[in-house]
């Protein structure tokens, strides 16, 4: 029990690491995490964005409509234990003008143990703003929107997933 109560306090802090920095596990250096800038491009066709550290992923998929291209980011970090692998990807300027018609993130080599999606991020003076739970649904190792529910407002994703190197 005490090794699973570690584990719980070792998962509660990288989550408040992610939450505080939106990008990178508490426990990982430099080389195991991994930001990259990239072009969220409207016009409704299905676009993807993949990161990799060592066998472990994370793939954001879209489309969107509306406005221009926006500078987004996506962070992938691997804790030095190898067992935590995390996924942010967000819009650093805030609210997003894009109307999202659907988004999947997907974690590979990991099970989701936490999600969550934002339609504001924490810029600018603003607050991270949560999506209804409803919008979206958490699956194994997707996150991805709920049709007819999602409100096409998406700003963050962030995702924390237990690697399968935690089952040796």
């Amino acid at each position: 029990m005490a090794n699973n109560n570690f584990s719980v306090m070792n998962l509660a802090f990288l989550l408040l690491s992610v939450l505080i920095s939106a990008s990178v596990p508490a426990h990982a250096s430099p080389e195991r995490t991994k930001t990259v800038e990239f072009n969220v491009k409207p016009g409704g066709v299905v676009h993807s964005f993949t990161q990799e550290i060592e066998e472990y992923g994370c793939t954001f998929t879209y489309a969107s409509q509306g406005g221009t291209n926006e500078q987004w980011l996506m962070s992938v970090g691997l804790s030095d234990d190898d067992r935590l692998l995390s996924c942010s990807v967000w819009r650093p300027q805030g609210k997003s003008y894009l109307f999202f018609t659907q988004f999947k993130a997907e974690l590979k080599g990991a099970k989701i143990e936490y999600a969550n999606a934002y339609s504001q991020t924490a810029a600018a003076g603003h607050t991270d703003v949560p999506l209804k739970p409803e919008e979206f649904t958490v699956g194994e190792s997707t996150v991805t929107q709920n049709d007819g529910k999602f409100n096409a407002q998406l700003s963050k994703l962030t995702c924390i997933g237990r690697t399968r190197h935690d089952e040796l």
